[in-house]
């Protein structure tokens, strides 16, 4: 009854038959110009107009086929952005690094700590969270690493900085912070080097899955939503907001649009990742307006002038 009624849900959204194609790998050939009309059909449910641009997502989209800078593949890499973290803002904002790896073999989990952190370098999603060494599942963990390892991450929403990178694994301490029952990664919307807006991601480990809430500049809610729901509550504005705005705005400086994540651990800053395409541009807003307001503050004129 189950494949039966998955293959009836298929039929009626013939659109899930391409995401599994893509998710299976089998659009890889397909142009990037070809494969976002596709994709944006199929998630936002309209035509992707790439002559003029207008809402956030669309021009995202423009931004993964027209802005080929190369600084953006070391920006992407979580182990070289470290670099440009600790020339623009500091090595101190860095989560402490344990070890760099070219393989899972490479790995000498004796020699790590009891709790840790992997993270593949060149993808998102290629994570590894150990709270306990004795509980810690080394095969399942290679199983999911190693599957990583093959992937090249740029197919999966053709996000161009993600092309290149090299796939390596990163082991960094495990954060935790005491002010707080989970991590909270506050993450910052810049617009052509301005902070326009933040977000801050809740709930990631229980069952009822991730929120994400909004905020202007003032620490006010904003009333829209993002492919996820709102959390329904307010967290407290972070002790280092100002600082937070500041760096983003450092490191996003010249760039159309960059998401600059941050956490705040026992009060202490520190930075998060660096995102080109959120949701790689295929998440909806609610209400719609919204996908138009943060389209315009991406100022593409300015982009155009460094093409010619």
């Amino acid at each position: 009854m189950r494949f039966l009624d998955r293959l009836t849900s298929v039929i009626k959204n013939p659109g899930k038959i391409v995401i599994y194609a893509d998710f299976k790998g089998w659009l890889r050939r397909l142009p990037d110009k070809i494969y976002l009309k596709l994709m944006y059909r199929i998630r936002i449910g309209k035509s992707l107009n790439l002559e003029n641009p207008k809402s956030f997502n669309e021009k995202l989209q423009w931004l993964k086929l027209h802005d080929h800078q190369s600084v953006y593949t070391d920006y992407v890499d979580k182990f070289e952005v470290r670099k440009y973290i600790a020339a623009s803002i500091g090595q101190q904002y860095t989560i402490p690094l344990i070890g760099v790896y070219e393989s899972f073999e490479n790995i000498d989990f004796d020699q790590l700590p009891d709790a840790f952190v992997l993270k593949c370098t060149h993808d998102s999603g290629g994570v590894i969270v150990c709270k306990e060494k004795e509980n810690f599942n080394i095969e399942a963990a290679r199983n999911k690493i190693d599957k990583c390892l093959k992937t090249n991450f740029y197919y999966n929403g053709r996000e161009w900085p993600y092309k290149n990178v090299k796939p390596r694994i990163i082991c960094e301490k495990y954060m935790v912070d005491e002010l707080n029952k989970e991590l909270i990664d506050y993450k910052f919307m810049c617009f052509n080097g301005e902070v326009k807006c933040s977000f801050v991601c809740l709930n990631r480990d229980l069952p009822s899955g991730l929120n994400v809430d909004f905020y202007d500049m003032d620490w006010n809610p904003m009333p829209f939503e993002r492919y996820y729901s709102n959390s329904g509550t307010e967290i407290s504005k972070p002790k280092n907001f100002d600082k937070m705005v500041e760096f983003a705005e450092r490191l996003s400086k010249g760039i159309p649009f960059l998401r600059v994540d941050f956490y705040e651990v026992n009060g202490q800053l520190y930075f998060g990742e660096l995102t080109f395409f959120p949701g790689s541009g295929f998440e909806r807003f609610m209400p719609s307006s919204y996908d138009d307001l943060l389209g315009s503050w991406i100022d593409l004129s300015l982009q155009n002038e460094n093409m010619k």
